[in-house]
């Protein structure tokens, strides 16, 4: 399984530990090292707390450079989209983290595997080990490559109400037309995909997908707002 894991990092993120260690420390949980007590382990935590300060640091650090006219208030709860339990456990299934996680047997039968809490606390493990490992550089790397992207995927915009802002923006001069449609949606029931076109008098001004209808609606009206040259105001 080390090597499956190994091969992972290697061939989808560029990322080969020096130190293997670290590594399986990041994915060892208390209840493993309990039942292995002649092996000498260490389980994630340590590496959590410094992992989420570091991850924390990235994010500030990318979206303050990203949105330099975006006021604090913004960029705070664009943060905190970034950096919660729901974002991480999302973030740590993409990368089939759940199955490499070394656990009691006990907690291997309670699912604890696929528990979002621990896959929130393996997610700032992992970070934490290859800041330590390989430093912040490849921190960076591996967030440009599974995390920032997201920013224009609307995974962060049901934090930002985008549908009213468009709404107070063009009815400024009186009522207009506003309509959302459904054009496309597909995938399986656990992971739907959803492709929305919102319109404003019968115009197409912005198409936006999601993984629920709301949150395409968000990223539609997004789009729309860049479309009219509209910065966004709300959430200062």
């Amino acid at each position: 399984m080390q090597k499956k894991f190994d091969d992972i990092l290697s061939e989808k993120y560029n990322i080969k530990f020096n130190d293997e260690s670290l590594l399986d420390e990041a994915f060892t949980q208390a209840s493993y090292v309990n039942e292995h007590p002649d092996q000498d382990l260490k389980f994630y935590e340590r590496l959590e707390f410094l992992g989420d300060a570091v991850y924390q640091l990235v994010v500030s650090d990318y979206i303050f450079i990203r949105h330099p006219e975006m006021p604090q208030g913004r960029l705070t709860r664009l943060r905190a989209a970034m950096v919660n339990r729901h974002s991480f456990s999302r973030f740590a299934r993409e990368c089939q983290f759940n199955e490499f996680i070394r656990l009691g047997k006990g907690e291997e039968k309670a699912g604890a595997r696929n528990r979002d809490s621990l896959l929130c606390d393996i997610f700032e493990s992992f970070i934490g080990a290859v800041y330590l490992d390989q430093g912040i550089e490849t921190v960076k790397h591996f967030c440009n490559m599974v995390i920032f992207p997201k920013l224009d995927q609307g995974w962060f915009d049901e934090f930002f109400d985008h549908k009213t802002e468009l709404q107070e923006a063009i009815q400024i001069n009186g009522p207009v037309k506003i309509e959302y449609k459904l054009l496309d949606e597909n995938g399986p029931d656990n992971d739907r995909q959803f492709k929305v076109a919102v319109y404003v008098d019968d115009q197409e001004l912005g198409v936006g997908e999601g993984q629920s209808k709301k949150n395409a609606e968000q990223v539609a009206a997004k789009g729309a707002l860049n479309r009219l040259g509209i910065k966004d105001q709300k959430l200062q």
